[in-house]
């Protein structure tokens, strides 16, 4: 009798763990109530920090996912519970099959955006007109300057048909051709240069590298303030000026018929699959857009140059090591 053969089988290798998919429909009311109790428990004597992230973490496993049910009501029970029970939310959280996820996924949208800083502020005594400050509170801005007006609506997923029929994976915010473009958050350029869609347009990936903020249609012949691939930007910097560029295979061509900015935010939680291709996954930013009217960066223009900078600068860790 021949002898028995034994064949071990492969072992097939393991699938990596990651969200494929965040529908962040966060409104506006709910990101602003929570960061108000993130803010006043950080700055508030004897007070136990809470995260807003967290806060919006249990409402949103909460509510599935339906942000549309939303009323500050739940909020204040929560935030009174957390007092009675001498609890943090990561232990209510405990209890939600899904609060896990969308810490993490609400976590990869919104963990730039608040923390401790020091920032310039305006004092006639000072040296220079302006003194540094520490403070903790919104570090993200506005993508558009101080002073210059927009106009925008919750465009997300709107119909596009240049090149292709797709939907709009960004925001569009109307405005002046020449408005000064703010960097949202602190970052490092990952692309820079013309895009047959976007125009001239930069790519800012953020320290922790989960945030890609992608901005595009800027101005004809003068898109950018010093930009270039590596270079790292602190959130409030002026990195371009607002235009009309792009939907052109030709480089350099105002094809747009009313001048915006598009910006887009891109999450990625793994960097083969996700960054490009198919996989991408791009959050509606209509709300966050209205949050961060409360942040926008002053800027004025160096007559030397002829370049907008800002006017008042800030400081933070991430930028400093």
């Amino acid at each position: 009798m021949p002898a028995a053969r034994y064949t071990l089988a492969e072992k097939a290798p393991e699938e990596k763990k990651f969200i494929k998919w965040v529908d962040f429909n966060v409104p506006y009311e709910a990101l602003a109530a929570t960061l108000e109790i993130d803010i006043q428990s950080h700055t508030t004597e004897g007070a136990t920090p809470v995260s807003w992230v967290d806060l919006l973490a249990y409402l949103g496993a909460q509510y599935g996912g339906e942000f549309s049910r939303f009323k500050k009501s739940d909020l204040t029970k929560l935030t009174e519970r957390l007092k009675q029970e001498q609890t943090e939310v990561d232990a209510l959280g405990a209890n939600l099959k899904t609060y896990a996820y969308f810490k993490e996924a609400y976590g990869a949208v919104l963990d730039g955006f608040v923390g401790t800083h020091s920032i310039e502020v305006p004092d006639e005594t000072a040296p220079g007109g302006k003194k540094l400050v520490e403070r903790y509170g919104l570090k993200a801005f506005s993508p558009i300057a101080r002073g210059y007006s927009y106009s925008h609506y919750d465009d997300f997923g709107a119909s596009r048909s240049y090149g292709y029929k797709r939907k709009h994976l960004g925001h569009d915010m109307m405005g002046g051709v020449g408005t000064p473009i703010i960097a949202i958050e602190s970052g490092i350029v990952e692309c820079v240069g013309w895009n047959q869609y976007g125009g001239w347009r930069i790519g800012i990936r953020s320290f922790d590298r989960k945030r890609y903020y992608y901005y595009a249609h800027l101005r004809k012949d003068h898109p950018y303030n010093d930009m270039y691939e590596g270079k790292i930007v602190t959130a409030g910097d002026v990195i371009g000026y607002l235009g009309m560029t792009g939907y052109s295979a030709k480089e350099n061509v105002n094809n747009i018929n009313t001048p915006h900015l598009h910006y887009g935010l891109q999450l990625i939680f793994d960097e083969e699959t996700q960054k490009d291709g198919t996989n991408q996954i791009w959050i509606n930013l209509y709300g966050i857009t209205k949050l961060l009217e409360k942040n926008r960066s002053a800027v004025y223009r160096d007559e030397e140059s002829k370049e907008y900078e800002r006017r008042y600068a800030m400081f933070e860790a991430s930028t400093m090591e």
